[in-house]
């Protein structure tokens, strides 16, 4: 694995965003054009399954998905080539619905892929939705 591959590299900063909560920094490593498939395919977080592919549709994404959870992104490993990488992947989330504390387990493998200027282009998961869901459970808010 190359460390310094740019994908890579914005992963990691995704990952740190995520943990900080830095909205802007996360919705700023973005190309214009970039897109969020996560996961890929038709799902209740995007039923038409085409993506989020536009400024105002990744900021929803993040509004949805992650503004109201704690999202733990462990990577076991990662392969790189050119531009993009593909990290396999745990994510541990913790997250409020209807004023309750929920857990959920993700295993999959998220593909990161960024243009010439740096900025990434794609963001795929390859998980299924119905696997992370069937891993929800509500949890003692102490």
């Amino acid at each position: 694995m190359n460390e310094n591959n740019p994908a890579y590299q914005m992963s990691l900063k995704s990952r740190e965003f995520l943990n900080t909560k830095d909205k802007e920094g996360w919705l700023g490593m973005w190309a214009e054009d970039g897109i969020i498939e996560d996961p890929i395919g038709p799902t209740a977080l995007d039923p038409d399954g085409k993506g989020h592919s536009t400024p105002a549709a990744r900021e929803a994404f993040y509004d949805r998905n992650i503004a109201n959870a704690d999202i733990e992104y462990i990577i076991h490993q990662t392969y790189t080539s050119h531009l993009e990488c593909a990290n396999i992947v745990t994510l541990n989330v913790l997250m409020n619905i209807g004023g309750k504390k929920y857990s959920q387990r993700v295993d999959g493998v998220f593909c990161y892929a960024c243009n010439e200027q740096g900025k990434l282009t794609a963001l795929r998961g390859y998980w299924e939705f119905d696997e992370g869901a069937a891993t929800l459970k509500e949890v003692d808010a102490a």
